[in-house]
C-alpha cells in the first residue's frame, strides 16, 4: 500500500518575529533577514518538492512558498493560520506584563483565553480539523506527496497530535524556513490517526531553534525578568 508524503515548513522571519510580538494573525510580511536567509537556505540545501503545495493565507507564509519553490498557485488553507492572540495581537510580553489575564496566561501554559481570541485546545482542534480534511482529500484525489507552508504553533500542533515519535509540543518548535517530513501509512492514519516523522528540512539541516533563537521566540523569559514569575 503507498504511504503519502507531507512535508511540513515553517515560514520565514519576520520583524514581529525579531522583536518577540505575538503576532498570531496580524498579517506580518517577511523582513529583508527573513528573505535573504530563506534564500541562502535555498540555495545551500535542497527542499522537496510535491504534486501539490498548500498554504496558510497569511503573507508570510506565501511569501515563503514563493521564495522557496516555483510553482503555480498554492492551494490557500485558512484554518491552518496562526493561533488568534485577541487583544493581544502584534503586543510583546513587556507591553503586557501589567495585564492579570495576560499574567494567569503565564503562569498555566496558554489554557487561559485571550481575551477576543482563541485558547490552545480550540486552536488545536481547528489546526487538525484542517489537518485531517487536507490528508482526506489527498486521498481520495490520489495525491501523494504535498507541501505545507504554515506557522510554528501550526506545525507544532500537528506534529504534537500526530506524530511518531510521541514528543510534546514544544519539543517540535522549529526554526524559520525549517520543518519535517512526515510518512502517512493509510492503515496506521485511519486505525490510529498517526504518522511518522521520517527526516529534516531542509536535509543537512537541524531544524530545531537554537538557544539564542528560543530567548527571541520566547519572550516569556524578559516577562519573568520584570514579574518575577519563573516560566
Amino acid at each position: 500500500m503507498k504511504s503519502y508524503v507531507i512535508h511540513l515548513i515553517r515560514h520565514g522571519l519576520t520583524v514581529a518575529n525579531k522583536e518577540g510580538r505575538y503576532a498570531g494573525q496580524t498579517d506580518y510580511p517577511i523582513c529583508p533577514e527573513g528573505e535573504e536567509a530563506l534564500l541562502a537556505l535555498k540555495e545551500e540545501y535542497e527542499y522537496p518538492q510535491a504534486d501539490a503545495y498548500f498554504v496558510s493565507p497569511l503573507t508570510r507564509c506565501r511569501e515563503t512558498l514563493n521564495i522557496l519553490y516555483d510553482i503555480p498557485p498554492a492551494i490557500e488553507v485558512p484554518d491552518l493560520r496562526e493561533c488568534n492572540f485577541g487583544d493581544w495581537e502584534d503586543k510583546t510580553a513587556r507591553e503586557l506584563s501589567s495585564d492579570p489575564v495576560f499574567i494567569e496566561w503565564m503562569e498555566k501554559g496558554g489554557i487561559v483565553t485571550p481575551p477576543n481570541g482563541e485558547n490552545s485546545d480550540d486552536f488545536s482542534k481547528r489546526v487538525c480539523g484542517a489537518f485531517e480534511a487536507l490528508v482526506e482529500g489527498m486521498m481520495r484525489s490520489r495525491i501523494f506527496e504535498a507541501v505545507i507552508v504554515a506557522h510554528g504553533g501550526t506545525l507544532m500542533s500537528i506534529l504534537a497530535a500526530y506524530g511518531l515519535p510521541k514528543a510534546s509540543l514544544q519539543d517540535w518548535l522549529c526554526a524559520n524556513g525549517c520543518g519535517y517530513s512526515i510518512r502517512i501509512n493509510m492503515s496506521m492514519w485511519l486505525n490510529s490517526k498517526l504518522f511518522e516523522v521520517y527526516d529534516k528540512i531542509p536535509q543537512g539541516v537541524d531544524p530545531r531553534m537554537s538557544d539564542e533563537q528560543l530567548e527571541m521566540f520566547q519572550p516569556s523569559a524578559e516577562f519573568s525578568d520584570e514579574s518575577g514569575n519563573d516560566q
